[in-house]
C-alpha cells in the first residue's frame, strides 16, 4: 500500500499553557483597583463586614435630570440603532464647548471621539501615536491602566517617581533627567489618581513649555477637572500653553463629576489627524458608544451642576476627615490632597514589622493584612509605581469611611 502524500499532517502537540495566550495579553497585568474592589465585594458577599477603599467611584446616584434624560432616549427608536461611530453630533458638540470653556481655546467637534467609558479614550491615544521603540515619560505614582495601555502599543513607559515630600509631583529636572531621543510623549494628570495632587497654574506652565521645546505629545486627563478643594482651582495645560493645541490629546468623561460610572461614556479630543485617525480605530474596535448613555451624557454636559457641588462638598467633607484621621495612624504619612477623592499616605513608617503573626515588610503585604485582618480594603503603591504607599478612595458614605480607618488605627496600635 502506497503512502498517500495529500493526507494531511498529524496535528500538533498542544502548545504549552503560556503559548495559549498571545504574549502581549497575556503580560498585561490585571487592574489591582478592580481587583482590589472585587475581592471586598466577595468578601462582603461572604458575610465579612468588609468596608472598601479601593474604587475610584462615587457613591451618590447619578443626578435625577440625567437620569431622567436617558428614560426619555430610550422611548425614541431613533435611539435603538447605529449611530456615528466618533459620537452623536449633540455629545461631541457639546464636549467640544465645554473644553472650549475651560482652555480658552476654539475646539471643534470634529476634534472631539466619544469613547466607551475614559479607559478606551486611554487605550486608543496611546494606540493612535505610540509605535514599538517609542517611550513614554509616566510620572508615578500613576493610575494603573497607563503603563499597560503603553506597552499593548509595543512602546515603554520611563516613570518618574516624585514623593511625599514632593507632594507626588515631578520637576522638569526629573522630567529632563527621563527624556531620551526615543521619548515620543508624556502624561501628565491633575488632579491626579491616585495622589489627588494639583498642578498649580506655574507648575502646568513649566511642565507644558518644556514639552513643546522638546517637541513631545502631551496627554493630560482631566477627568477630576470638577473635584478640587481648598480654593485650588482645576488648570488644563492646554488654558496656559494654548501652542501646545497640535501636540496635546486631552482625556475626560462624565464618570467621576457626575456619578456616572457605569454609563461608560468618555472622550478624547486632540487635533483633527489624531481624532479622525482614533475614530478609524473604534470604527473597527466597538462602533458606536451606547445611545442612551450618550443622551444622558449631553444631559449631564448641558444641565446644572447643583447636583456635582453637592457631591464636591461632600468629598471635601470626607477628605478632611480622611486626612485627620490617616494622620494618627502608627507609621502613616499623609500630605493633605486637593483634587479628586484619594488619599495616598506614605506607609514605609509601618513596615518592617509583624502584625498579627505576620511580617509585613511591603506596602502590598501591608494591603493584605489589613484587608484580613480588619476587614478594611485599600490598593497597595506597587499598583501605582509607588511602594511604600496605600491608596483610600473617600467616596463612600462618612460612617463606613470613619469606621474603616478606625479600624486600620487600631490594628497598627496593637
Amino acid at each position: 500500500m502506497t503512502s498517500d502524500d495529500s493526507a494531511p499532517a498529524p496535528r500538533s502537540a498542544q502548545p504549552a499553557a503560556h503559548d495559549r495566550i498571545s504574549r502581549r495579553v497575556r503580560e498585561i497585568a490585571p487592574s489591582a483597583t478592580l481587583a482590589v474592589d472585587a475581592k471586598a465585594k466577595a468578601l462582603k458577599a461572604a458575610g465579612r463586614p468588609v468596608i472598601g477603599f479601593g474604587a475610584g467611584e462615587p457613591d451618590f446616584p447619578t443626578p435625577q435630570h440625567v437620569v431622567d434624560a436617558a428614560i426619555e432616549a430610550a422611548k425614541d427608536p431613533a435611539n435603538h440603532h447605529y449611530s456615528p461611530g466618533a459620537g452623536l453630533p449633540e455629545l461631541r458638540t457639546a464636549v467640544a464647548e465645554s473644553v472650549s470653556a475651560t482652555t480658552g481655546l476654539t475646539i471643534e467637534s470634529a476634534q472631539t471621539l466619544i469613547t466607551n467609558g475614559g479607559k478606551q479614550a486611554v487605550y486608543q491615544t496611546f494606540a493612535t501615536l505610540l509605535d514599538p521603540g517609542d517611550e513614554v515619560i509616566l510620572p508615578a505614582p500613576y493610575w494603573t491602566t497607563y503603563p499597560e495601555a503603553i506597552r499593548l502599543t509595543g512602546a515603554r513607559e520611563v516613570p518618574v517617581l516624585a514623593g511625599a515630600d514632593q507632594d507626588y509631583l515631578p520637576t522638569i529636572e526629573q522630567l529632563e533627567a527621563a527624556r531620551t531621543e526615543a521619548t515620543r510623549a508624556v502624561v501628565l494628570c491633575s488632579p491626579s489618581n491616585p495622589t489627588g495632587s494639583v498642578m498649580s497654574a506655574e507648575q502646568i506652565r513649566e511642565f507644558g513649555r518644556w514639552a513643546h521645546e522638546h517637541g513631545l505629545w502631551v496627554i493630560t486627563d482631566e477627568i477630576y477637572q470638577h473635584l478640587t478643594y481648598d480654593g485650588v482651582p482645576f488648570v488644563s495645560i492646554l488654558a496656559e500653553v494654548p501652542e501646545l493645541a497640535e501636540t496635546t490629546v486631552l482625556l475626560g468623561g462624565v464618570a467621576k463629576t457626575f456619578a456616572m460610572t457605569g454609563w461608560r461614556v468618555g472622550w478624547m479630543v486632540g487635533p483633527q489627524d489624531v481624532v479622525k485617525a482614533a475614530s478609524n480605530l473604534q470604527s473597527h474596535l466597538t462602533s458606536n458608544v451606547n445611545n442612551i448613555a450618550q443622551r444622558a451624557a449631553v444631559a449631564a454636559l448641558t444641565g446644572p451642576m447643583e447636583p456635582v457641588q453637592e457631591m464636591r462638598e461632600a468629598f471635601d467633607r470626607r477628605r478632611r476627615t480622611i486626612v485627620e484621621k490617616l494622620s494618627a495612624v502608627p507609621g502613616f504619612s499623609v500630605p493633605t490632597p486637593t483634587g479628586a477623592f484619594y488619599a495616598f499616605p506614605d506607609v514605609s513608617g509601618a513596615l518592617g514589622r509583624e502584625i498579627r503573626g505576620t511580617r509585613v515588610t511591603t506596602s502590598t503585604e501591608l494591603a493584605t493584612v489589613i484587608l484580613e485582618e480588619a476587614e478594611v480594603a485599600a490598593v497597595p503603591g506597587e499598583a501605582f509605581g509607588a511602594p511604600g504607599h496605600l491608596r483610600f478612595s473617600y467616596a463612600l458614605h462618612d460612617a463606613d469611611l470613619a469606621e474603616g480607618i478606625d479600624r486600620v488605627a487600631a490594628l497598627l496600635s496593637e
